[in-house]
């Protein structure tokens, strides 16, 4: 029981984290300054700093490990002693499709602001006379990764624990107990 208490702490910790960098970064995020020299055929936008992209990255990579951390523990279903038949196997299926789905376009929109900034951090025109756009990253982009972190959070915690309750009711029968002798109640 310690374990679970242990392993559900640890996932939401992780995810704790994310969620906390991804807000940052969708806090941090500024929009850039036009910025050119006096003959005006040189161009830039300029941007505070790239550490929005870094937040965006670390809140990328924490929740890449809360995902393996809940993938390695249940085993994604795949390997590892089967489960009891009912419903909470039906739960720990249908989470576990629900939690991939909500973790790659969570990591999907934290990549592309992540890219989106590092981009613009580098962005430098020469285009002799016309004018730049200096646009910040869009504020859905960070807030739709953010929102996508808590539901891949609570979708992994309902897996975990659909998983152990249905590997436990499942763990109570032994198969492979071998008794010494035949059993001939049946013949009595």
């Amino acid at each position: 029981m310690a374990t679970i208490i242990l392993t559900i702490f640890a996932i939401f910790l992780i995810d704790l984290i994310a969620f906390a960098l991804g807000l940052a970064a969708e806090q941090r995020r500024a929009p850039g300054t036009y910025e050119s020299i006096s003959n005006a055929a040189t161009q830039w936008c300029r941007y505070s700093s790239d550490l929005v992209t870094g937040l965006a990255a670390g809140a990328f990579g924490f929740l890449f490990l809360s995902q393996l951390l809940v993938t390695s523990t249940t085993r994604c279903l795949c390997f590892g002693s089967s489960l009891k038949p009912g419903a909470a196997r039906l739960g720990a299926l249908i989470f576990c499709i629900l939690n991939w789905i909500t973790f790659i376009g969570a990591e999907a929109c934290l990549l592309a602001g992540a890219v989106k900034d590092a981009k613009h951090i580098r962005y430098f025109s020469s285009t002799f006379g016309k004018e730049i756009s200096c646009e910040a990253i869009r504020k859905d982009t960070f807030v739709a990764g953010v929102v996508l972190v808590v539901v891949t959070c609570i979708f992994s915690i309902l897996y975990y624990l659909c998983y152990v309750t249905s590997q436990e009711a499942f763990g109570r029968v032994r198969f492979d107990k071998i008794e010494d002798g035949v059993s001939m109640s049946h013949y009595s």
